[in-house]
């Protein structure tokens, strides 16, 4: 067989050179529509310039040129329809009575002189978020007289709030959330003044704090006795005429801000109870003086208001006497005496008074 006589063979379609210039007119055509899709027809039409037919470099670069101005020329064509067709809808709606230019644009007026949203008592960073989905512009400052800067908005309360309806604007005043409002943007903080409770029955303080603005949940309440427990706010309210206040803090007058840590120290006593009167220091006096490690001491059997506390009565009175009798409620692991005396717990527990780990006398289990 003759090779120069052989056929060429053919090449697949897909390789032809009517398949490349079919790509370079898709451009134009996809560009015209939209650019992105254009764009991407565009760079897929120069790969297959450079790969798949078989012309020279100076055809190729010609091609990819053409691929370019046939995008750009799709565009515009597309932007041309887009902006006759715009045009054609304004004249349409310029020609019809029922709304014209000066209608349209009498709108947006209607809209910005809307009333403002109240949304004073809000944190700060939904107030804002909410004004602009009303298509207002925010700014915040602080609503004290201390020109603090706001960082973390959602730990902000706004107080006041300052709209402009016309300009689409509105300014938030606010206050850390734990703080209260002033009475006017730019005034001092509100904050309350500690009332003087010393001396008062639980209720009466509790009742003296509410009124001047103090939650009884931010008071830490501790009890004056060393052989008492602690009352719970539940417990003294309970009980609230026979629990007084011995020693308050913060003092009389000083001003109780978020962070001021409130406490009321406790006694409690009825008409029975040998110790009727708060001590002189805190943590110096027994409820029950039998409870005394000094109780009993000849030394020291003078009326004070510490130590041996025998306020409102003297050892030979106590049910805790020589004779090791009962003396009622005890507190377990407090000083006692003398040896063998009985008592029970707050819980009910048999107690008596014997030898500790210490060798000294305490209240332990019967």
């Amino acid at each position: 067989m003759n090779p120069y006589n052989t056929p060429a063979l053919s090449r697949p379609w897909w390789k032809s050179t009517q398949a490349v210039l079919g790509i370079l007119a898709l451009v134009a055509l996809l560009g015209a529509f939209s650019f992105p899709l254009g764009f991407l027809v565009m760079i897929a039409a120069m790969v297959a310039v450079w790969v798949l037919p078989p012309w020279r470099w100076f055809a190729r670069l010609g091609a990819t040129f053409g691929a370019l101005v046939l995008l750009t020329v799709g565009a515009g064509l597309g932007g041309q329809l887009d902006d006759n067709e715009a045009g054609k809808a304004d004249a349409k709606s310029g020609g019809q009575g029922g709304a014209s230019a000066e209608t349209v644009s009498a709108s947006p007026t209607a809209s910005q002189s809307t009333k403002a949203a109240d949304y004073t008592g809000r944190p700060l960073d939904e107030a804002e978020k909410q004004a602009r989905s009303a298509g207002y512009t925010t700014g915040h400052h602080d609503a004290a007289d201390e020109d603090r800067v706001i960082i973390l908005r959602s730990g902000w309360t706004v107080c006041f709030q300052k709209a402009d309806t016309t300009a689409q604007t509105i300014d938030f005043a606010a206050v850390k959330s734990t703080e209260p409002c002033p009475e006017k943007d730019g005034g001092p903080l509100p904050w309350p003044k500690m009332p003087d409770v010393v001396g008062a029955t639980f209720n009466s303080a509790a009742e003296d704090l509410k009124q001047a603005g103090i939650a009884l949940d931010r008071v830490t309440l501790d009890d004056v006795y060393l052989d008492i427990d602690t009352p719970t706010a539940e417990e003294a309210a309970e009980d609230g005429d026979e629990w007084r206040v011995c020693f308050q803090s913060p003092d009389e007058g000083t001003k109780v801000t978020s962070t001021t840590k409130i406490r009321l120290d406790l006694g409690q006593w009825t008409d029975l109870d040998l110790v009727q009167r708060c001590p002189s220091a805190k943590n110096t006096t027994y409820k029950i003086p039998a409870n005394d490690p000094d109780y009993g001491n000849d030394n020291d059997n003078s009326t004070t208001g510490g130590g041996g506390a025998t306020d409102g009565g003297s050892s030979s009175s106590s049910g805790g006497s020589t004779g090791g009798g009962s003396v009622g409620t005890v507190h377990p692991g407090s000083f006692c005496s003398p040896a063998g005396a009985t008592g029970v717990s707050k819980a009910g527990t048999p107690m008596v008074c014997g030898p500790g780990s210490d060798g000294r006398n305490r209240w332990r289990s019967a």
